[in-house]
């Protein structure tokens, strides 16, 4: 009796609220020209929202603003009074909704790779919708608030009833709201160790906020939910427990008035952020004097002063567990939830999909084989299990012949997809490229790491961004939001010199086919991407069939295996500018569609195979007017060199694995004249070269030349003080380099130095001093070098010196007349990573 009463007060409650709401909309008045230029905008968004999918977080942000003030403008068309509010305002936000059309009318003609221009400007229609829905609002609510009173009264005998209630049913100490600690989960897989390894990052002293981190549909909330219920949390806790799902749109006053409601103190009231930060802080202190554990669940990128206003407290005796996709690296180390190993995701399958003992007409191959498409994502594998559950084998062999032939898991299950989308979706609101930098990850070969030096390349071409630091700044970005893994193999890998050889990518199966997702939604004549995979000479059924004879893509990536027999079909690419071929053949043609690629800009070629493979028609890439960048990893360089080949537009060939030989001493290649106005040279692991060929230094234009970890390298070109414009020198870990040339004085624009693990470097040139630019050298782990040149106090512009401890000694004499000097000192590190990459 007394919960049916409780009930109906609620209704009444809820009746009352919506009787003034109605009162509001029938007070606010405006002119007509608003309301037509308001039904204008509607049907320009309802004709581009289902054709624009790159826009669609921000249209339907705006849809939904327009759902909601639809009824305030038809309520405003019917009434001649004149609005009692800012008259001039509301005619800024008419014209800002006619701004609004064109806008939606230049999206919807812009091309693929410029829409991402116009993201923030649709997010700025989206803010100034929100404007007019509160200003009409606020009409409405200066005339009903004494209405409002009455209703926050009738709330307040609602909240004291449901108060009793919870002490009357003697559930004082697991109040029912938003702060409450959820149910513990009925089944967790995996999630042993994570939790042991948890508490002790939490638990550490002086460690008072812990970021848990993993892609969406890792476990994070599992894993949180799961140590609230561990019995030596609640031991340490007591019942000082409190668990905020924050979300995507924070409201740090909901927070606050939420944790007093949740202890039973009385709820403040507060207007600004300013007296909610207060409250916050005596909340803290009050409830500090027993320790606290406070859980802020899905905490996304953008909250970042949610956690900043905890975090500046600087209280003692609580900590916080903070579960987000990003990482959040400036308020600590985070911790990495990995995804499920293959027999907890067995366990975790057999649990979703219901097997027990109906399990005998499904095999264990066949389990094995769904749950190895899942990847070890938990939502994957409990999505899948459950819409398998009950369901005929034949169902099951269904699914997995599909995905056999190229079906990803995100198009059968709904579920899934929502999850990964959404945090696609909050990156193109914020940072529109971004996310087309997410979606080039999904071009290169599953399980394979990506260089960053590719992307680098692409990117540059693609998206203008001619900084190498600006890519390796995105990708950190997205390694933060848990979207891709940035890899760094190099030994001193906190310089930030410009050498990012060693900086590899990866990503998860299940982003990869995200990514994939993402850039299959267009039609394929209209897409700006192009991935083909070709499994032997099986070619897509849409290309034998030449359904499409010249596609418009810009960025064209082409995978074949070791089956592939190099007979191309005619498929014309004439928008190419940046063509990534991936292939596992000894030898390799180059399909003859490149040779009309005129707008071709990048090259990048990569053989897989054991050995580096040989090309027979490198000749296509002649005379290429926009070819700048070219990039060969593990091709034999003699089987190129020997057809004469010009390219005047060319600035940056890099050399990764290569088989070097003679390539460029004895074919038709003259380098000077193949290159002539090359830039930048990069040299990496490739282990078969001896000396560097003396033509090189006829590049005059040459302004970096990278040569490392090729470790038979004994000799540089006498004459190498040619290269008068170089600016960079790096020769890191080139083993058997026993010395430099002396001409390298003549190198006076040099900057960077780097000369870092050359162990048989036993003297620098006499001259070294004359290299009267030079502001960087890295000299760490040249062990046999005994002294330095006295003319190194001539190097005036040095401020940097990278160095171990027994260089540095070497240093000291000279330190009191190298005032500008800095001496980095770098203890030495075994890590032999480079070792294990120069032989995979």
């Amino acid at each position: 009796m007394f919960d049916f009463f409780l009930v109906n007060l609620k209704f009444l409650f809820i009746l009352v609220s919506i009787g003034w709401c109605c009162m509001m909309t029938v007070v606010i008045i405006c002119g007509a020209g608003l309301a037509v230029t308001f039904w204008a905008l509607c049907d320009s968004v309802k004709q581009v929202k289902d054709q624009i999918l790159i826009f669609k977080p921000q249209l339907g942000d705006i849809t939904s603003t327009l759902d909601s003030l639809q009824p305030l403008i038809k309520e405003m068309a019917q009434c001649e009074k004149e609005m009692d509010g800012p008259e001039e305002e509301l005619e800024n936000l008419r014209v800002e909704m006619e701004e609004g059309v064109e806008l939606i009318r230049k999206c919807s003609e812009a091309s693929r790779f410029k829409k991402y221009k116009y993201g923030s400007r649709l997010v700025e229609l989206s803010k100034s919708l929100q404007r007019l829905l509160e200003i009409l609002k606020v009409q409405g609510i200066r005339d009903v608030k004494k209405a409002l009173v009455s209703v926050r009264n009738i709330e307040n005998v609602v909240h004291r009833i449901e108060g009793n209630c919870v002490i009357q049913n003697n559930q004082s100490e697991k109040i029912e709201g938003w702060c409450a600690v959820p149910e513990p989960p009925t089944i967790t897989v995996g999630l042993d160790l994570p939790l042991r390894e948890l508490k002790m990052k939490l638990f550490k002293d002086g460690m008072s906020m812990v970021i848990l981190t993993a892609p969406g549909g890792c476990g994070k909330t599992t894993l949180a939910t799961k140590l609230c219920h561990d019995a030596e949390v609640k031991d340490k806790f007591k019942s000082n427990v409190f668990f905020v799902t924050v979300s995507k749109k924070p409201n740090l006053y909901l927070i606050v008035k939420e944790l007093y409601h949740r202890t039973g103190a009385q709820v403040p009231d507060f207007q600004s952020e300013v007296t909610a930060v207060s409250w916050l802080q005596q909340f803290l202190k009050l409830t500090g004097q027993n320790p606290m554990l406070l859980i802020l669940d899905d905490v996304w990128a953008g909250s970042e002063f949610i956690l900043e206003k905890f975090d500046e407290l600087k209280l003692t005796n609580y900590k916080i567990l903070v579960t987000s996709r990003s990482a959040f690296p400036r308020f600590g180390s985070p911790y990495y939830l990995e995804c499920l190993n293959r027999k907890d995701a067995m366990a975790l399958f057999h649990h979703a999909a219901s097997l027990g003992d109906r399990s005998s007409y499904i095999s264990e191959d066949l389990s094995t084989k769904i749950v190895e498409r899942c990847m070890g994502f938990p939502l994957a594998i409990t999505v899948v299990g459950r819409s398998l559950c009950g369901q005929p084998i034949e169902i099951w062999q269904k699914r997995v012949m599909e995905w056999s032939r190229g079906s990803s898991v995100l198009e059968s299950e709904h579920d899934l997809l929502d999850c990964l989308q959404s945090s696609l979706d909050v990156l193109y609101a914020e940072k529109p490229l971004m996310r087309e930098c997410f979606i080039d990850l999904g071009l290169f070969p599953e399980d394979q790491r990506i260089p960053t030096t590719v992307l680098i390349d692409m990117w540059a071409e693609l998206y203008g961004i001619h900084e190498d630091i600006s890519s390796i700044a995105n990708l950190y970005e997205l390694a933060s939001r848990s979207l891709a893994n940035l890899v760094v193999t190099r030994k001193d890998n906190k310089d930030s010199d410009g050498y990012y050889t060693e900086h590899f990518v990866t990503q998860h199966d299940m982003l990869r086919e995200l990514a994939i997702q993402q850039l299959s939604q267009e039609p394929l004549q209209h897409r700006m991407r192009l991935m083909i995979d070709i499994c032997g000479d099986n070619l897509p059924m849409w290309w034998k069939e030449q359904k499409y004879q010249s596609l418009i893509a810009r960025l064209v990536s082409i995978s074949t295996d070791e089956e592939f027999s190099s007979k191309w079909q005619n498929l014309q690419l004439p928008e190419a500018e940046v063509l990534i071929l991936n292939f596992q053949t000894k030898y390799y043609a180059l399909p003859e569609s490149v040779e009309k690629m005129n707008k071709l800009k990048t090259l990048v070629l990569t053989s897989y195979g054991i050995s580096p493979a040989e090309l027979n028609n490198f000749q296509l890439v002649d005379s290429k007017p926009n070819l700048k960048r070219i990039r060969l990893e593990r091709i034999s360089i003699p089987s190129i060199s020997r057809y004469p080949i010009q390219l005047k537009s060319l600035k940056k060939i890099s050399l990764f694995m290569c088989s070097i030989g003679q390539g460029f001493g004895n074919g038709s290649i003259h380098i000077s004249e193949a290159f002539p106005n090359l830039v930048e040279m990069n040299i990496d692991y490739c282990n078969d070269l001896v000396e560097l060929p003396p033509q090189l230094c006829d590049l005059i234009q040459l302004k970096k030349l990278s040569v490392t970890n090729s470790h038979k390298l004994s000799a540089l070109p006498e004459d190498i003080g040619n290269l008068v414009n170089l600016e960079l020198l790096r020769l890191r870990c080139c083993t058997d380099l026993s010395e430099l040339p002396g001409s390298i004085r003549n190198l006076k624009k040099l900057n960077l130095l780097d000369i870092s693990d050359c162990f048989s470097i036993k003297e620098l040139p006499e001259d070294i001093g004359e290299l009267c630019n030079l502001e960087r050298l890295n000299m760490r782990q040249c062990s046999r070098l005994n002294e330095l040149p006295s003319s190194v106090l001539n190097l005036e512009q040095l401020k940097e010196v990278t160095c171990d401890e027994e260089t540095e000694i070497l240093w000291e004499p000279f330190l009191p007349f190298l005032k500008n000097m800095h001496m980095k000192a770098v203890k030495e590190d075994m890590n032999l990573n480079w070792l294990h990459k120069a032989h995979c």
